[in-house]
């Protein structure tokens, strides 16, 4: 019987491996366009603004989506005084 589980639980583990694929978005850009259409789907993440991203989604099977990979800004944000200054 353990057998039979082990050999059922490896079956899934492999077909579960070989169906997944690499990373879809990049990590640059912070909106990605995916379209859909008749010679297959595909996703590309060159948009710096959802409002850029809308504008070439507009007219075709698409929609626009918030990069889950995007990394920001490398550089640290400049801290603001939050102090009021007296004259």
């Amino acid at each position: 019987m353990r057998i039979l589980a082990w050999a059922i639980s490896a079956t899934i583990t492999a077909s579960t491996a070989a169906a997944t694929s690499a990373q879809t978005y990049g990590s640059q850009y912070p909106v990605c366009l995916q379209a859909f259409g008749d010679k297959g789907d595909y996703i590309e993440c060159h948009y710096i603004s959802l409002a850029q991203c809308v504008q070439s989604a507009s007219g075709r099977s698409a929609q626009c989506n918030i990069n889950p990979n995007y990394r920001g800004s490398r550089e640290p944000l400049e801290r603001r005084d939050r102090r009021h200054q007296r004259d």
